[in-house]
């Protein structure tokens, strides 16, 4: 498998990156973990607007989710070989109404699923593409969903937007490269059930036993360093930050 990093700013785009967005591929297939604000932009860097095969959808939250509106009219109004036929979307409960919300002013109430074929999430696995997916709720303040990839015998585990909880770890379980989220600074915000901080997300990942460790989705007002630095003090295998325009053969 191919990771490449679109964005992994938290919260809110950084100077540098946009928000949550990560591409997956392999054997010619495209699959777009995420599509937070500022990805759209950024993902035209790496494929074509037209070349995604599906998308997979955390929750619902903007930094991870309202680029699709944009990528809405890519496709429907698409000139050149007329609109774009629909792709799968894998999303919580409720996704298709969000995005609709959203824009504001669709020409119908279903005309997102003239171009994105709407599935809801439930915690599971299935098969998409070359990959095996697995999917378990995961602790934040909305419905939100962390996925276990698999391919090839190798492992990528994409935490979304998570608190401390078991059902990450368990997804976690021995992956060649943890994608974990670390938004919170370790003693400067005690929030349980929203975010990790860096420490929380290499104690998940040392209890996960995964190899490596690749810390994302931290906000613009929150210190990667130390972040990285209380990772490290926990876990002992690999750990960076999550760059934009990083690429990771897993």
């Amino acid at each position: 498998m191919k990771l490449t990093v679109v964005g992994c700013s938290g919260s809110f785009p950084s100077a540098d990156s946009a928000c949550s967005s990560y591409l997956v591929e392999a054997d010619g297939f495209r699959l777009l973990l995420d599509m937070g604000n500022g990805a759209l932009g950024e993902l035209q860097r790496h494929i074509g607007l037209y070349d995604l095969d599906a998308i997979i959808l955390s929750h619902l939250h903007a930094d991870h989710c309202i680029d699709m509106c944009g990528y809405f009219v890519a496709r429907y109004y698409r000139f050149e070989g007329g609109r774009a036929a629909a792709i799968p979307v894998h999303g919580p409960e409720g996704t298709e109404q969000r995005l609709t919300t959203a824009y504001a002013d669709t020409p119908s109430e279903h005309s997102m699923s003239e171009v994105f074929d709407f599935r809801t999430l439930k915690p599971g696995s299935f098969e998409i593409g070359p990959f095996s997916v697995v999917t378990d709720r995961v602790v934040h303040p909305v419905e939100a969903y962390g996925f276990r990839i698999e391919h090839g015998g190798r492992t990528f585990v994409y935490s979304g937007d998570s608190g401390v909880c078991d059902e990450l770890a368990g997804l976690a379980t021995g992956a060649d490269l943890f994608l974990c989220e670390a938004s919170f600074i370790h003693g400067r915000e005690d929030v349980p059930g929203v975010h990790l901080n860096g420490r929380e997300a290499g104690e998940q990942a040392r209890r996960a036993g995964a190899k490596r460790l690749v810390l994302t989705h931290v906000p613009p007002w929150t210190d990667p360093e130390a972040n990285l630095r209380d990772a490290r003090e926990v876990f002992d295998g690999p750990v960076e930050l999550a760059r934009p325009r990083a690429v990771y053969e897993i």
